[in-house]
């Protein structure tokens, strides 16, 4: 018995011992940065004088850029992309189970289907309902996600949640992400441009576009068709040989102060921007030149429909996103929808009543554009190393608002978003709502899931892309998300 007992003591020490030594070593490892784990941070090198220039992926990437077209405001899923025929059959019906159901805006009344037909699209017959007919020609080269989940269904905290991870104000969006791990090819352009809505900004404003804590050098750079960047020109009697002069003259003042102060990131970061913006007055001129377009583009995108100058607006900023994409922009964030306090008010897709009267508005001015951009994406092999990514801020209720006159409710619980281009299945539908389209039950996707996702198409593990703010260790999935590689190519 005392030998057994000394056997296994000693063992118990041994492996004890040993088992601190390796916990040593690892630490020791880690410390010195020779141990590799998956949530290791990976900081991007970033060079002060030249932060945009083009930076190494984590692994091979699937795609070299992102369009992300954002509709402000939250579509329904149930009249555009996500047919339930139970919805067709049941209307008029109280939701089972839901019969005295209260959501953000009150009581809901009954079932109610859709007041657009669905029809099969393309070979692979997805059904896409005839709000977006022209959007439908592309059904087999999208890949749809109908089973999205949000956090918050007021509006302005859901547009920043889906645009950085976080319901709160002060978190780096999607675009600033990429911009600062990344960089861009063409340094005479931003690396992230945000093109808002030609009647406004969407309601969470520059959130969606906002650096938060990363440097401000990553923030988007906001502009459109309509409303170009200011003081791109010159002052008057300021003649090109002079203004050239004048530039090369700063420049040669600002390596002077380099070499004063050698190491001064801060100095280096200013003067960096400073000279991306003289060199966006010679690049963005041209950029925001629509002449150059054909007589045939700009009627295919309806960049010359007179009769409704909201839907020719919005299609030249579909034409800009495709400009500055093929100039190798990272990041473009094209919006469409605006939440305005005057004028016109609310011009998004948010529809507490009247459903049908602002949907069939607002789809006039969306379809054509957007699938002329995607065609001419397609066409001119763009989307062979672009991700396109449309999305909302989260969906709505399959039932008739009771207080309001035929509208829906938000929904945060089972909502719709699609991929197109580089590195994406298609044609592919990925997750299910259930029969009304109500809520996500089969593979449920959270919007960080989405995020982490879209990062690995860019060859960027969202667990090691951080930045440490404050102590913490923050990353755009904050400690959440996880890959869909089941629609990845």
């Amino acid at each position: 018995m005392f030998s057994n007992s000394t056997q296994n003591r000693r063992r118990f020490l041994g492996s004890t011992l040993t088992g601190l030594s390796g916990i040593a070593l690892t630490s020791l490892l880690h410390d010195d940065n020779l141990l590799a784990l998956d949530d290791d941070p990976i900081r991007p090198q970033i060079s002060p004088d030249r932060p945009f220039a083009a930076r190494p992926a984590h692994f091979p990437a699937k795609a070299k850029k992102v369009l992300v077209i954002y509709c402000s405001g939250a579509v329904s899923q149930v009249d555009t992309f996500d047919f339930k025929p139970e919805l067709v059959k049941r209307t008029g019906q109280p939701m089972p189970g839901a019969e005295n159901l209260i959501t953000s805006q009150g009581p809901q009344g009954n079932l109610v289907k859709s007041h657009w037909d669905f029809k099969p699209r393309g070979q692979s017959g997805k059904m896409i309902s005839d709000l977006f007919p022209k959007i439908a020609e592309h059904a087999d080269d999208m890949c749809f996600i109908h089973s999205l989940s949000g956090k918050t269904a007021a509006h302005g905290p859901a547009e920043t949640f889906m645009s950085t991870g976080f319901s709160l104000s002060g978190f780096p969006s999607m675009g600033s992400w990429m911009n600062w791990a990344l960089g861009t090819e063409n340094e005479d352009l931003p690396a992230f441009v945000a093109i808002p809505d030609p009647r406004g900004k969407p309601q969470a404003s520059v959130d969606n576009w906002g650096a938060g804590f990363l440097p401000a050098t990553f923030q988007g750079t906001a502009f459109n068709a309509i409303d170009p960047l200011r003081n791109l020109n010159p002052p008057r009697g300021v003649t090109p040989n002079q203004d050239k002069r004048v530039r090369e003259y700063l420049q040669k003042m600002n390596r002077q102060q380099l070499e004063q102060y050698q190491g001064d990131n801060e100095l280096s970061a200013r003067i960096a921007s400073y000279e991306l913006a003289a060199r966006m007055q010679l690049s963005i001129p041209g950029i925001m030149d629509f002449s150059t377009e054909s007589k045939t583009t700009m009627q295919d995108y309806g960049a010359q429909d007179s009769a409704n100058p909201t839907k020719a607006a919005y299609a030249r900023n579909c034409i800009l996103a495709r400009r500055l994409l093929e100039k190798g922009v990272r990041f473009v964030q094209l919006f469409n929808g605006a939440y305005q306090t005057g004028g016109e008010g609310v011009s998004n897709w948010d529809a507490h009543s009247d459903l049908v009267k602002k949907y069939n508005n607002h789809g006039t001015v969306f379809d054509q554009p957007t699938a002329a951009l995607l065609a001419d994406l397609k066409q001119r092999g763009l989307l062979e190393d672009t991700l396109v990514v449309w999305c909302t801020e989260f969906g709505r209720m399959p039932t008739v608002q009771a207080s309001k006159s035929a509208g829906r409710d938000h929904n945060i619980q089972g909502f719709t978003a699609w991929l197109m281009g580089a590195g994406v299945k298609a044609p592919f539908t990925f997750g299910a709502t259930d029969e009304f389209g109500y809520k996500a039950v089969k593979d449920k996707v959270d919007v960080h899931d989405f995020h982490a996702t879209i990062l690995h198409l860019l060859g960027l593990n969202h667990k090691q892309l951080t930045y440490r703010q404050n102590g913490t260790e923050r990353r755009l999935t904050d400690v959440h998300g996880h890959v869909i590689h089941d629609l990845i190519i």
